[in-house]
């Protein structure tokens, strides 16, 4: 596997998804558009995510022309995940997951949550404002307070129901400008580090990482959709 940790620009790479197509743009690129699905007589790959295999389907030699040559690097493959392929158990990442947690490429869980107020609350810290982008959630939530994600444990959207699991310790990759993708290892971690670290009891969990933001899993499928309202579950 290869992250913007040691490739920062893949941050440059914007991703749109029409009509089961896959359309890939990045700057001085020319437009990519490849199937979603992948053909079926394209191998089958066995990979290795954070120490863990997992199988991926080749998407071709043109996407993977395209990433090698944007990337000005060694070559890469680009590989799809397909429903009957096994997926990642999230236990054997961390240990707060539970037996049926599960992922196919993401670090260790479905969703990312954060709140607006909980960037803003960063922002008022740092002398370089940044955006929600160094931090890739898949959820962002307004009106509620800072860090108030932290304590939801479970929370309805739209008709879905969502577990708290843990909070997100922040890596390297929070350094590198989505405008530019240049690294520069220092912020926002720097100031994340001077007040969002672990109960020395968690130490286990995030060893030197701050944290910011909460990853969760889906306990019920359904549809979310922007705008909708974010319910805490309440167990009397």
């Amino acid at each position: 596997m290869v992250t913007a940790r040691q490739e920062p620009r893949l941050v440059l790479v914007s991703v749109n998804c029409e009509n089961g197509l896959l359309i890939l743009n990045a700057p001085e690129m020319k437009e990519l558009t490849i199937p979603i699905t992948a053909p079926k007589n394209n191998p089958v790959k066995t990979c290795r995510v954070f120490g863990l295999d997992i199988q991926g389907r080749d998407c071709g030699d043109e996407v993977a022309h395209w990433f090698t040559t944007f990337l000005k690097s060694e070559p890469f493959r680009l590989v799809h995940y397909e429903t009957d392929m096994a997926p990642r158990k999230c236990e054997k990442i961390h240990k707060p997951f539970q037996p049926n947690d599960e992922v196919p490429y993401s670090d260790c869980a479905p969703l990312l949550i954060i709140s607006d107020a909980s960037m803003e609350d960063l922002n008022s810290r740092m002398e370089k404002k940044i955006n929600m982008r160094h931090f890739r959630p898949n959820i962002t939530v307004s009106g509620c307070g800072a860090y108030e994600e932290d304590t939801w444990g479970k929370v309805i959207i739209g008709d879905v129901e969502l577990r708290e699991v843990m909070a997100c310790g922040r890596c390297l990759l929070t350094t590198v400008d989505p405008e530019n993708g240049i690294i520069d290892r220092k912020e926002p971690l720097e100031t994340l580090k001077s007040y969002r670290m672990c109960d020395p009891a968690d130490k286990h969990l995030y060893k030197s990482a701050p944290l910011f933001g909460s990853f969760f899993t889906v306990s019920k499928l359904g549809t979310i959709k922007v705008g909708d309202p974010v319910y805490k579950i309440i167990e009397c």
